[in-house]
């Protein structure tokens, strides 16, 4: 793997040494109440937080749980939502199974969210592939094994493979031709690699379901970038063996905000959106919400970039930020669908649940089991603009499609859910981000550095598996760990 790539924050043990060191040195300087002194003081418009953190997703919550572990507990988490979880969520299927309407894989690489989850007990099992997979073109229909994944021109791949090693995921801007490759698009070098229309349809499906649009809409540098965090391997990134998707976790991924969440109890505050953020320039920030005013010493911001938008800034935010955040892309919600039947009939035909279809609403279907079987889960990537929105016809449309590659019994779902993250909330926008060519080497310099008392945080801000369920723990860890160096500091020049 490229030294570029590799994780940077301390091991485990010692990142919980530095984090207790500077939260004691925030709670010796006056800057934290412990639990017992805040309960002494009587809440009054003038109390003011250590921290405020905008979001209760994996990002927000990993940075509330290690301010926690710090010992400082002069914080609160303010969620928009009504739920925990930000881009996860689980649709309850009943009798204890879930299905992930949002993220849900990890793989290789992704420490950060498996020593997570170790943490929280929270169990992981191997995501279901055996079998072949199912390819429709009109009235056609293929059976293949494609476990190498979607992209299996090996020649394609590994000049893509060798480029990313010479493009930091963490600052793609910095590459020494990073003009050059943010200056076209994906689609754009493949049709000068000679791309045939087989290679075409293979990249048009992985780049949709990996950046939410076509490779004629991404960056070949922010392209370049992500295959870089993957251990500059396109088939890690894409693949379920040894890839990305390798993993799920028992109960679904947003059992790990539900239990950090648990755990932080009520400094978590649902429905209350920050609606404007006045002196951020000052020491002291007021965050209006719908819930009343929050004062706070230092934000952290655990939000897309995109989100950022929604909230009015006073004094305006510094035209370099600001122009990142008005141009961060918020056109890809992405929707998923769950078929559920009484079991994983498909099974029985020697295949995994990949249905992909070249023409038509569906891009890809897998297996979504629980992992012990007991009921049959297909979950599905469609096209949103191919698909009605009427629950019970697209039901009816995707149970058609399955039938003609799994066979009649796809006819009988005994539930359906379907999940458009661009109309669930307000507060999505955007589950993944295709950056288009040119924004990298204009903006990429202003996603991390903080402002004022504005702490950037959330998986977008990630130096390791940005816009990954991993990322944003990452970015929640070391969002904490600024924060409480800024308290620090701070009292330490007061």
């Amino acid at each position: 793997m490229n030294t570029e790539n590799c994780e940077l924050p301390l091991e485990a043990a010692q990142r919980r040494r530095l984090l207790q060191a500077l939260g004691a040195a925030a709670v010796v300087g006056g800057l934290a109440l412990s639990g017992r002194a805040a309960a002494q003081q009587p809440s009054t418009p003038e109390d003011v937080l250590d921290v405020a953190i905008l979001g209760a997703g994996l990002a927000g919550l990993t940075a509330a749980r290690d301010l926690l572990a710090a010992g400082c507990e002069s914080f609160q988490v303010l969620e928009a939502r009504d739920r925990v979880g930000g881009r996860t969520y689980n649709h309850d299927l009943g009798g204890g199974v879930v299905s992930e309407a949002g993220g849900q894989w990890i793989g290789p690489g992704q420490t950060a969210i498996a020593d997570l989850a170790r943490q929280l007990e929270v169990d992981t099992f191997p995501t279901y592939y055996q079998g072949k997979t199912v390819y429709l073109l009109g009235d056609a229909s293929v059976q293949e094994d494609a476990s190498g994944g979607p992209n299996a021109n090996a020649v394609l791949v590994g000049k893509l493979n060798a480029m990313s090693r010479a493009v930091p995921a963490a600052e793609p801007w910095t590459a020494q031709n990073a003009a050059a490759l943010d200056g076209q698009t994906v689609g754009e070098w493949l049709s000068r690699e000679g791309a045939s229309p087989v290679d075409r349809i293979g990249f048009d499906m992985s780049v949709s379901l990996s950046f939410g649009s076509s490779p004629a809409g991404v960056s070949l540098l922010h392209y370049l970038s992500i295959i870089n965090t993957s251990g500059c391997s396109l088939e890690t990134l894409e693949g379920i063996k040894d890839g990305a998707q390798e993993t799920r976790f028992v109960g679904g991924s947003q059992r790990l905000a539900l239990k950090m969440a648990e755990g932080l109890g009520d400094k978590v505050r649902l429905s209350c959106p920050v609606r404007r953020i006045v002196g951020w320039d000052r020491d002291i920030v007021e965050l209006h919400t719908d819930q009343g005013v929050v004062r706070a010493r230092q934000v952290i911001a655990a939000l897309n970039p995109a989100l950022c938008n929604r909230i009015e800034f006073d004094p305006p935010l510094p035209e370099g930020r600001a122009q990142l955040q008005r141009r961060w892309p918020a056109h890809a919600p992405m929707r998923k669908t769950v078929h559920v039947y009484d079991r994983p009939f498909w099974r029985d035909q020697g295949l995994n649940g990949q249905v992909v279809q070249v023409e038509g609403p569906l891009i890809w279907s897998y297996d979504n089991s629980p992992p012990d079987g007991r009921a049959g889960v297909l979950n599905a990537f469609v096209r949103t603009g191919q698909l009605p929105s009427d629950a019970g016809r697209a039901e009816a449309i995707l149970s058609d499609i399955y039938a003609r590659a799994l066979g009649d019994e796809a006819l009988r779902p005994r539930q359906f859910h379907d999940h458009d993250w661009g109309k669930a909330d307000p507060w999505s926008l955007s589950c993944i981000a295709p950056l288009p060519p040119g924004f990298w080497t204009q903006w990429g310099r202003h996603l991390r550095p903080s402002v004022g008392r504005l702490i950037w945080s959330g998986t977008e801000t990630a130096e390791v598996w940005p816009g990954a369920m991993d990322g944003a723990v990452r970015s929640g860890r070391r969002a904490a760990l600024q924060a409480l160096q800024a308290l620090t500091q701070r009292r330490r020049t007061t």
